[in-house]
């Protein structure tokens, strides 16, 4: 097994993951302040709480979004395992040819994304990721990566709404009855949840139009599980997409099936 890290705005997320099947997935809070040591302390307990022992993990891989933690963060993981994990970033092998103004800014986690998505699915592919941010990426049918957009995620839109406005309460993101809110609470939920289920198929059809062709739509990220059975499109929901692309990528750079 190999310990996969995706580094998140808000959380990390934390899992051990095979060929054969994910062992653990577990997300702590992402935190500037903590120090190494912290961070050390955290992935241990998950760990133990997992009863996964050192010598059960190969090698870690850590994609990032976050720079100013990646050197403890690093560090945190070596004092676990005694090995410094392999960093998604530029120079990494990927498989992708990544169609963009300048490749080197495309955020790790997107292109991890991607490259998982491709691993399993029939090209041309749409990767919805619904965290901090909201973010489509697209994969053509020659697996080329072409780009995508990047939205406010919906609890940074829900967090906006509230403190700007003086009336308005702070709720839980619960399943809607129906589209018409009937008090404050529902109208606020509605707006949140559908306004982004809409948000995602108006830009599925635009993107797809600018494709020529139907594409594969796959989803993960905390919030995805929640909206996308709003859409009206069919998107497939895949909690440990991330966690699959950090294998495939720490394989295809420690030249184990590169």
């Amino acid at each position: 097994m190999i310990l996969a890290i995706d580094m998140g705005n808000s959380n990390i997320v934390v899992g051990g993951i095979d060929e054969t099947r994910t062992y653990f997935e577990e997300r702590i809070t992402t935190d500037d302040r903590k120090t190494s040591l912290e961070y050390a302390i955290m992935f241990k307990n998950i760990l133990e709480i997992h009863r996964v022992k050192r010598g059960d993990i190969e090698g870690a891989i850590l994609s990032s979004v976050v720079p100013p933690l990646n050197a403890p963060v690093s560090s945190a993981v070596k004092k676990i395992i005694g090995k410094r994990p392999l960093l998604v970033g530029s120079g990494m092998k990927t498989g992708l040819n990544i169609k963009m103004d300048n490749p080197k800014t495309v955020g790790g986690d997107r292109i991890v994304a991607a490259v998982a998505a491709i691993a399993k699915y029939k090209s041309p592919v749409i990767v919805i990721d619904m965290g901090t941010a909201t973010t489509l990426d697209v994969v053509d049918n020659n697996g080329c990566y072409i780009g995508g957009v990047i939205l406010p995620g919906i609890n940074v839109a829900l967090n906006s709404l509230v403190s700007n406005t003086a009336q308005l309460p702070r709720i839980n993101l619960d399943v809607p009855k129906r589209v018409i809110g009937k008090n404050t609470i529902e109208c606020m939920r509605n707006g949140i949840m559908y306004g982004n289920a809409a948000s995602l198929d108006g830009l599925i059809d635009r993107m797809e139009q600018e494709l020529g062709a139907p594409a594969t739509l796959v989803a993960t990220g905390g919030m995805a599980r929640f909206i996308t059975p709003l859409c009206r499109h069919e998107i497939a929901y895949v909690p440990d997409l991330l966690l699959s692309g950090l294998l495939i990528l720490y394989r295809q750079n420690t030249g184990e099936g590169a």
